[in-house]
């Protein structure tokens, strides 16, 4: 066994690294302060505006729309949360501190994803309560209900905690620890080859989840448009088709955001997880166009309320 002082070998705390290892990519940059300012400004928007979207559902008049209320409620909660996340992610670009940068990678990434994925989930759901909405407009689905709305909202967020926790448990007990020199900006250099299998198989079953929803959105949006069809064609101009002219529509906005903001993320996900090991070039460039669409998945926060404004007269009036 070598010793500290051997000559091919460095030791740093309880890690030991040969002179064989190739060198860690160096991923600092100007940009990264460009990341920054973009996450300081997303941050007092999207505080402002959620903030007040859960002053609007939490002390306000409860709001009616039976599922779609409790959804709604429960994506602008986990765009708050989300928001909450940001600080530590701003100190992970403007910070060298290496204790700020294990935090980041310890409690704020795991949390950062799950209240992203909390909102693909819940946006899902939303689009499936007004898609079953049009397909039964004179009854109630037992999906449509306010207390299967409360049990699939509690089912989710313990599923994303559970996910979430497993993580940090993992981290805890396998987190390496890394030489000065090794710092870097991508947190998979702390991981264990446990955690790294765990990381790869999370955002794998994550992107799967993600693909469900967008196949799901493009499914309600299709089958809305022919019975819109369907329907101006036997009579076009009827109360029937004009609400589901008024449904196809909103569907529309609600999957315009979320096509914007997270299907680029997750065209750029799974290759970075995956394959930015093979070379330090190919490290940056993954690195460097995953955080470009990473930012492009945090504008959902700003975005949403959009999806509030039309979907919930109470959120309407407030602003009215």
């Amino acid at each position: 066994m070598s010793h500290p002082g051997e000559p091919g070998t460095t030791t740093f705390f309880n890690w030991t690294s040969t002179s064989t290892t190739p060198p860690p990519c160096d991923l600092n940059s100007p940009a990264n302060f460009f990341f920054a300012a973009f996450y300081s400004l997303v941050l007092v928007v999207g505080l402002l505006l959620n903030g007040f979207t859960l002053k609007v559902y939490l002390c306000g008049p409860a709001p009616t729309g039976g599922g779609v209320g409790v959804y709604l409620k429960n994506l602008a909660a986990a765009d708050f949360f989300l928001c909450l996340c940001l600080p530590l992610r701003l100190a992970h670009f403007t910070s060298s501190s290496p204790s700020l940068q294990r935090s980041y990678c310890h409690v704020g990434a795991p949390a950062f994803y799950l209240n992203m994925y909390a909102s693909i989930l819940f946006m899902g759901y939303i689009a499936g309560n007004r898609y079953l909405k049009i397909v039964h407009p004179l009854g109630t689905h037992v999906l449509q209900t306010v207390r299967a709305a409360h049990l699939v909202s509690m089912v989710t967020w313990a599923f994303l905690l559970a996910m979430t926790c497993a993580y940090v448990a993992l981290w805890s007990v396998t987190q390496r620890t890394v030489a000065p020199r090794e710092h870097s900006l991508r947190c998979e250099v702390l991981h264990s080859q446990q955690l790294k299998t765990f990381y790869r198989v999370a955002h794998g079953s994550m992107a799967a989840i993600f693909l469900l929803v967008l196949c799901s959105l493009l499914f309600f949006y299709r089958r809305m448009s022919r019975r819109l069809a369907g329907a101006q064609r036997r009579q076009p101009v009827t109360a029937g088709s004009r609400r589901l002219a008024r449904g196809r529509r909103n569907m529309l906005v609600l999957m315009g955001v979320f096509c914007v903001c997270f299907v680029p993320f997750h065209l750029v996900r799974l290759p970075y997880t995956f394959l930015s090991d093979r070379s330090c070039q190919l490290n940056r460039v993954l690195f460097y166009v995953k955080e470009v669409t990473t930012m492009l998945s945090v504008l959902n926060v700003c975005l949403d309320p959009l999806i509030y404004f039309i979907f919930c007269k109470a959120y309407r009036a407030q602003l009215g």
